[in-house]
C-alpha cells in the first residue's frame, strides 16, 4: 500500500475508481477529479477522505491543476455515444495531454479495455493479441490510439505508466455480472455471444483495488500493458446460473451475433507483475449479491 504520497484519480465517482482512491485516502492525499455535477457526487468523495476536484476530462484544459503528483490513476473516459471526434479526444489527446502534465510522476496508470482485441475465438487473449472491434468502434478505437499517445509521451519524457486492459469487474459498485442479473431479475433473456461458452476472468472489487495500486507501483519506461482481471475463468453461462440460483430465477440465454464476443484473458503477465486475485468468483458474487440486491436472495 502507498503512504504519504499526492496521488490524483480521473473519474473518480465511477465504480472502478471510487473504491481506489477510497482505500488510498486513508494514508495518502487524494485528489479525486470527476465531472462532480451534483452535490451528492461532491460529498460521496469527501465522506471517503478524497479531495473533490471539479474536472471535465474532455476539455483537456489542466492548467488549473497542480503538476507535482506522484501518482495518477487516470480512469475517466468517453464511452463512445458521443461520436467519433469527442471520443478520441477526450480518451486518447486529453489522456496524453494529462500525462504529459503529470509528467513528475513516479507511476501513471492509464485504463485500457480488453474490448480493443481483435476476438481469437475459443482462448484466452494475450497482451500480443492484435486489436479489433468486437463492439462500439469508436470506443474500442479511441483506447487503441490513447495507448499510442500515452505510450509515446511516456517514451518521450521518460514517464513511468502501467496500461491496464480492464476485462471484467464487478462488485458493490455494479459491473456487467450485474447488468445480466437485472436483465435476469426483470425477466429479460441475457444477451451472449454465439461462440460458447462465453468465458471471462471477472474481478472482485477487493481485488482489483489491491492490483490497480499495485499497476502504479510498477510503471515503467516504455509502458507496461497488462490485462487486468480475475484469476479465474468462468463462463457468463455458469455465473448466471449461480447468480439464479441465489435469488431463485433461471436465467435466459440469447445468442446473438450483436452481443459483446467473450473477454477472455490470458493472465499469465498479470500473476508475474501485479499478482494474483484473492476472491473466488462464488465468493464475490455472492457478495456482490448482498451488497446490491439483499432483498432478492433466497432464504438458504
Amino acid at each position: 500500500m502507498l503512504d504519504g504520497e499526492k496521488i490524483l484519480i480521473t473519474g473518480a465517482s465511477g465504480k472502478i475508481a471510487f473504491p481506489i482512491a477510497r482505500a488510498l485516502a486513508g494514508s495518502n492525499e487524494v485528489w479525486g477529479a470527476a465531472r462532480l455535477t451534483s452535490a451528492a457526487s461532491r460529498d460521496k468523495l469527501a465522506a471517503a477522505g478524497i479531495r473533490p476536484v471539479p474536472l471535465d476530462v474532455s476539455r483537456a484544459d489542466f492548467s488549473a491543476l497542480p503538476d507535482d503528483f506522484t501518482y495518477v490513476f487516470h480512469a475517466a473516459t468517453a464511452e463512445g455515444v458521443e461520436g467519433w471526434r469527442y471520443t478520441i479526444e477526450t480518451n486518447a489527446q486529453a489522456s496524453g495531454q494529462l500525462l504529459h502534465h503529470c509528467r513528475k510522476a513516479k507511476g501513471f496508470v492509464y485504463c485500457s479495455t480488453g474490448s480493443i482485441y481483435a476476438y481469437q475465438g475459443q482462448r484466452p487473449l494475450t497482451e500480443d493479441d492484435p486489436p479489433g472491434v468486437p463492439l462500439r468502434a469508436e470506443y474500442s478505437f479511441s483506447k487503441v490510439a490513447a495507448e499510442a499517445v500515452c505510450t509515446w509521451v511516456s517514451r518521450q519524457f521518460g514517464v513511468p505508466v502501467t496500461i491496464i486492459r480492464i476485462c471484467s469487474t464487478y462488485g458493490p459498485e455494479g459491473g456487467a455480472p450485474a447488468a445480466r442479473l437485472e436483465r435476469m431479475l426483470e425477466g429479460k433473456p441475457v444477451l451472449l455471444h454465439p461462440d460458447k461458452p462465453n468465458n471471462y476472468n471477472p474481478i472482485y472489487e477487493d481485488d482489483y483495488v489491491e492490483l490497480g495500486i499495485r499497476a502504479l507501483e510498477v510503471a515503467s519506461t516504455p509502458p507496461l500493458v497488462v490485462n487486468w482481471a480475475g484469476s479465474e475463468t468462468v463462463s457468463a453461462e455458469d455465473y448466471c446460473t449461480y447468480m439464479g440460483g441465489l435469488v431463485g430465477v433461471e436465467p435466459v440465454f440469447e445468442y446473438t451475433s450483436a452481443a459483446h464476443t467473450p473477454l477472455w484473458p490470458d493472465v499469465t503477465l498479470m500473476h508475474k507483475v501485479l499478482g494474483e486475485t484473492k476472491v473466488h468468483w462464488r465468493d464475490g458474487f455472492r457478495r456482490m449479491l448482498e451488497a446490491r440486491y439483499p432483498h432478492t436472495l433466497r432464504k438458504q
